[in-house]
């Protein structure tokens, strides 16, 4: 007999016992189903043996990292369903592309038609699997014998990961006889995927999921158009460049091919800017772009670029804070923790701003104010705006797509752009890095090369900054004149060489670890490269430093 300790209490743990066995004891003092455990610091799938005497923290779909356990294992028996019902002869290739609200759009590339009929099978075999519990089972292979047997499925994308992996290991998943990798931890048996529905769109399948406020519910998919269109374009820079995934990245870098990828990159986004330029220049009435996006998506350096291709065009451009109008500090609406609140609208001094846009767009000459972040209170410095015939306002802040913000304004004076990293390179075809993921390294390193802040910090405030955008920021994406793709190919492998170290140099006891730990297993598949052919202009400079433009 041993012992384990649970929501303060000591427990009996039978000798022999797995953390499925814990976890079906325990189930009735948790509102949703256990699927991991959290065991001194270490992740613990529930397959596992149980360790004697260890602190457990269970963690359900509720939870950030149940949750992606969840949505992982559902692609998992996804792709089984697919390959079942089109037959492994038939398909060339399975790609889990996009992440749209709670929605993955997956695209089956071969000889299959992926009409309303084949989805409606491929979701009856996802039902079956999860009535039959079918053990989902991790097994470890030496990564050359990984590498044949995902040639003989024509999962060449993991073959060419692997092949730049330098462990001698790799664990592999088993659905019943339907083999497969995943980065990261997967739940315990297909009885748990209870919560899903697969659906039709523009060619492809939808896997419909819950998000961790309701695990049990499955969300309503909500068609983004301009979303969806600017994550194709993006998918079809990724083609012209040839690197679709990590593995095909870290092939470019080994063949000396990245400088070429980086200016390509950088050349295809400066054309962009300047089609978004091109199309301001058309509405002739336009005085206000208003750019909003979430943390760490490049807005400054995007501000910067497009205002030196606004002045290309004729324009004369003043780049003006959101920041700027905020309310004093001590005046700023309340969180529910009592705690000045930031990321809300109400912190915006609207009736301040809309007085301010109106009487410019009036002609009249005015007094812009200055928020210093120090004192933290709004100032005057006698920095006067008056608008011109050629003069036009580049506005960035998170509200600004917010009609609150604006509403006074006739709508052929403004033009609203998202700018979001909406799409990261993949480990693999079925492996996403989400791109949160990817502004959160953006913003550990920026944080520590700016603000001094360690990664444990900056991890520890990424949930609030999270639920800010998710309320003040993402309802509005699709109220963008464009949107703009902010993410750059080769930036993972040029942030890598900055974020280990702060990643590393974590306290390993803290409860932020477990995010920095799945992030170094990341960066495991990534080869780093210096930062030497990056461009001062780069929307990477932002973040690593060495940017021509005031971009921290």
């Amino acid at each position: 007999m041993g012992k384990y300790f649970l929501n303060g209490k000591e427990r009996e743990l039978k000798e022999g016992s797995r953390y499925i066995d814990i976890a079906r004891a325990v189930q009735a003092e948790y509102n949703h189903d256990i699927l991991l455990f959290n065991a001194d610091g270490k992740l613990k799938e529930l397959s596992q043996p149980a360790a004697d005497g260890a602190e457990l923290k269970a963690i359900t779909a509720a939870d950030k990292i149940g949750m992606d356990s969840y949505r992982r294992s559902c692609i998992f028996m996804l792709m089984k369903a697919i390959y079942n019902t089109a037959g492994i002869d038939k398909i060339e290739k399975v790609k889990v592309l996009y992440h749209m609200g709670t929605s993955l759009y997956i695209e089956v590339l071969g000889d299959v038609n992926v009409d309303g009929e084949f989805i409606e099978k491929a979701e009856r075999l996802m039902r079956l699997y999860a009535e039959s519990d079918i053990p989902i089972l991790k097994r470890t292979m030496a990564t050359e014998d990984a590498v044949s047997l995902f040639d003989s499925y024509k999962m060449y994308d993991k073959k060419t990961l692997f092949e730049f992996r330098s462990a001698s290991m790799v664990n592999i998943y088993s659905m019943g006889k339907f083999d497969d990798y995943y980065f990261g931890a997967m739940v315990y048996s297909t009885s748990f995927l209870k919560y899903f529905s697969l659906s039709p769109y523009e060619g492809g399948i939808l896997l419909n999921l819950p998000d961790i406020k309701e695990p049990e519910k499955v969300l309503e998919f909500k068609p983004m158009p301009k979303v969806f269109a600017a994550l194709k374009e993006a998918s079809a820079n990724l083609k012209k460049m040839g690197v679709e995934t990590v593995g095909g990245l870290n092939k470019k870098i080994v063949a000396g091919e990245l400088p070429e990828i980086i200016v390509t990159q950088e050349t295809l986004m400066e054309r962009k800017i300047a089609d978004i330029a091109a199309m301001i220049e058309k509405r002739e009435k336009c005085r206000f772009v208003l750019i909003a996006g979430p943390s760490s998506s490049g807005k400054t350096t995007f501000s910067r670029r497009l205002s030196i291709q606004l002045k290309a065009s004729g324009f004369r451009p003043h780049p003006i804070s959101l920041d700027d109008f905020f309310l004093n500090y001590a005046d700023m609406p309340l969180d529910e923790n009592g705690d000045p609140d930031r990321e809300n609208i109400g912190a915006v001094d609207l009736d301040l701003f809309t007085s301010h846009m109106d009487k410019l767009l009036k002609g009249e000459r005015i007094e812009m104010p200055h928020y210093n972040f120090k004192t933290r209170k709004r100032e005057y410095n006698g920095k006067f705006l008056q608008l011109n015939e050629n003069d036009i306002l580049v506005i960035e802040g998170i509200h600004g797509l917010n009609d609150k913000l604006s509403y006074n304004l006739p709508e052929e004076s403004k033009f609203k752009i998202y700018v979001s990293p909406i799409t990261q390179l993949n480990i693999d075809e079925r492996n996403r890095v989400p791109t949160t993921d990817g502004r959160l390294i953006r913003r550990i390193v920026r944080d520590s090369r700016t603000r001094q802040t360690d990664a444990m910090t900056t991890i520890s405030w990424w949930p609030g900054v999270r639920k800010g955008e998710e309320k003040n920021i993402f309802p509005y994406q699709e109220e963008a004149d464009v949107i703009f793709n902010s993410s750059l190919v080769y930036e993972l492998s040029a942030l890598k060489l900055w974020a280990e170290p702060l990643l590393y140099a974590m306290p390993k006891d803290c409860p932020e670890y477990l995010e920095a730990k799945k992030l170094l297993k990341f960066f495991n598949y990534v080869l780093a490269t210096d930062n030497d052919n990056i461009p001062a202009t780069s929307l990477a400079r932002e973040f690593i430093g060495g940017s021509c433009f005031d971009a921290t």
